[in-house]
């Protein structure tokens, strides 16, 4: 880590830092609306056009978005999604954490101690990260076990654990275990499925299902491993976190709300997220970032993680 890298902070304008802190509520409304946009342009897309292709279109669209629905639920869990904080958490749970079968409070709770710990024993993240880089073979069983809905069995199978309290993992219940804990992921799924019913097409609520489980995992895997997996410096924030370049495209279907920018959420984690662009702006400008772990885009980061020489 350079000097200007342990003291990058002193090289940002008060007015600079004031800025990039400042919570807008509308642009968070803006972000989440897009991502129920997209979702709802998806079951259109296959209402009027049904065949294969489109079909798959909107299972990978609709995954990307569930992964949105999550970095929303991330921005929340940090208290950066909106000022108030009951609308905050409101937000956060019901338009984002619940309806992919996430909660926000035990997540929130885990989250902080990945930032607290980053790239230590004591980091709950650890093991997204350190099984890389891996062969080209298992890089691409891993796949195919994402998109043929096996990874995502067995995420609902710890997921129901946890909620059921019969789970001591990352994101055990802390606060009350048992069936009320399904309450949220069943309402908001129920009242989409009512939602696609009143306008005449409740099979569209298929799509969702898919990709939750299919296009959903693959995305996680994706962003888990570009996030910290094959770094260059485990002790350095700017060697233990990556950015990566994200094109419109990965933006539209591996990288939404701007969760590419890794680095520069670990280095300031109260910066919204349509902050981090400007903030990567701003290192990059004065040299804060020389050095640091950045990918020019998410094929280089897979090429990168799948570079174990078979045995």
């Amino acid at each position: 880590m350079t000097d200007i890298q342990k003291n990058w902070m002193e090289h940002l304008s008060r007015e600079e830092l004031d800025e990039l802190l400042t919570v807008d509520n509308w642009r968070s409304w803006r972000s989440v609306l897009l991502d129920w946009g997209l979702v709802a342009l998806s079951f259109v897309m296959v209402a009027f056009y049904p065949n294969p292709l489109t079909i798959v279109l909107a299972i990978f669209s609709i995954g990307a978005r569930q992964l949105g629905f999550a970095v929303a639920m991330h921005e929340a869990s940090h208290r950066t999604l909106f000022k108030n904080r009951r609308l905050n958490d409101f937000v956060g749970n019901w338009l984002c954490a619940y309806p992919i079968w996430s909660d926000l409070k035990p997540y929130r709770n885990y989250h902080l101690q990945h930032h607290a710990k980053t790239w230590t024993e004591e980091d709950p993240d650890l093991g997204l990260a350190t099984p890389f880089p891996i062969t080209r073979d298992s890089m691409r069983r891993k796949i195919i076990r994402d998109l043929t809905g096996q990874t995502g069995w067995k995420r609902a199978k710890a997921t129901l654990a946890r909620d059921l309290g019969r789970s001591q993992g990352k994101v055990r219940r802390l606060d009350f275990t048992g069936t009320r804990n399904l309450t949220g992921v069943m309402v908001t799924n129920i009242v989409l499925l009512a939602i696609l019913t009143a306008f005449g097409h409740p099979a569209l609520y298929l799509l969702w299902v898919a990709a939750w489980f299919t296009t959903y995992s693959l995305a996680m895997r994706i962003r888990s491993i570009a996030e910290h997996a094959v770094i260059t410096d485990r002790n350095s924030p700017f060697g233990n976190t990556r950015t990566t370049m994200a094109s419109w495209w990965e933006r539209l279907f591996v990288a939404p709300n701007r969760v590419n920018y890794h680095l520069e959420h670990h280095l300031l984690m109260t910066v919204p997220h349509y902050n981090l662009p400007r903030m990567h702006e701003l290192l990059r400008e004065r040299g804060i970032l020389d050095g640091a772990c950045i990918a020019e885009s998410y094929g280089e980061v897979l090429s990168l993680a799948a570079s174990k020489a078979a045995a």
